[in-house]
């Protein structure tokens, strides 16, 4: 859930998510369907489907636990290289380097001097987490912690607290005095007028529906403006079907996967 999600965000939904399905196997024996439907409108939802595709792996291959080993977390459907190193470290305690975007900014400035990481991790990067990383197992997960605490509340991207920093004697980018990014313009993703918001509104519709519904209804389901152009509104549909969001049936119906 707190892959591309900010906390605040998520909390509200983990509850409600932990209330349902406190463990892997009572997730794993529903629907699909359900877990997108309980995702409701965190945004990415294809992490719903993973989730409950992880859900189905860990009671078929692992009798219903996590696993805590690294290499068997990236077997699972929807975890990569940061989530199984967080699950492995906070959850089990073993000593991985954490790179999540809050992370890789503080060591970009502190270590490298740079006022924001590169778009994408680098080997580099990997390289130095790991030699950073406390030698003692039993330190390594607090470490991981505290630079991702110390990224998401104090050394944040727009408005960094630098009075307030614990490392700000140490920060190259402070001590070359906030050299400004010359690498490629960070834009932020759009919303309004995309084949997702369509994509959300379709979702949304579909959610709150007790069963299928016909494609005239979905039609409905979205503002006048999201419906000028009714070819994305078909494209937009057909990306949920493709992506496995929504199943269609005969009748011209639609559902969330069953």
């Amino acid at each position: 859930m707190l892959q591309q999600t900010p906390v605040a965000r998520v909390l509200p939904a983990w509850r409600r998510w932990l209330e349902r399905w406190p463990t892997p196997a009572a997730l794993a024996a529903e629907p699909p369907g359900e877990a997108i439907r309980m995702w409701d409108r965190l945004g990415y939802p294809r992490r719903a489907l993973r989730l409950h595709a992880a859900a189905v792996a860990i009671v078929e291959r692992y009798e219903g636990h996590v696993p805590a080993d690294h290499a068997a977390l990236l077997t699972l459907p929807g975890v990569g290289s940061y989530t199984a190193a967080a699950v492995a470290s906070f959850a089990f305690g073993y000593r991985h380097a954490v790179l999540d975007t809050n992370v890789r900014r503080v060591l970009a400035r502190v270590v490298t001097g740079a006022q924001y990481p590169p778009p994408a991790l680098t080997a580099a990067e990997a390289a130095l987490a790991e030699r950073l990383l406390p030698a003692d197992a039993a330190l390594a997960p607090r470490w991981g912690v505290a630079t991702m605490e110390l990224g998401a509340l104090v050394c944040t991207s727009r408005a960094p607290r630098c009075d307030d920093c614990p490392v700000a004697r140490l920060c190259r980018w402070r001590l070359d005095g906030f050299p400004a990014h010359d690498g490629p313009p960070r834009r932020g993703q759009a919303y309004e007028g995309t084949d997702r918001r369509v994509r959300g509104l379709l979702l949304t519709a579909l959610r709150a529906a007790d069963g299928p519904l016909p494609a005239a209804a979905l039609a409905a389901a979205a503002p006048d403006e999201a419906l000028r152009d009714p070819a994305q509104r078909d494209r937009a549909l057909d990306g949920l079907v493709a992506d496995g969001l929504v199943e269609p049936l005969e009748g011209q119906l639609y559902r969330l996967p069953a």
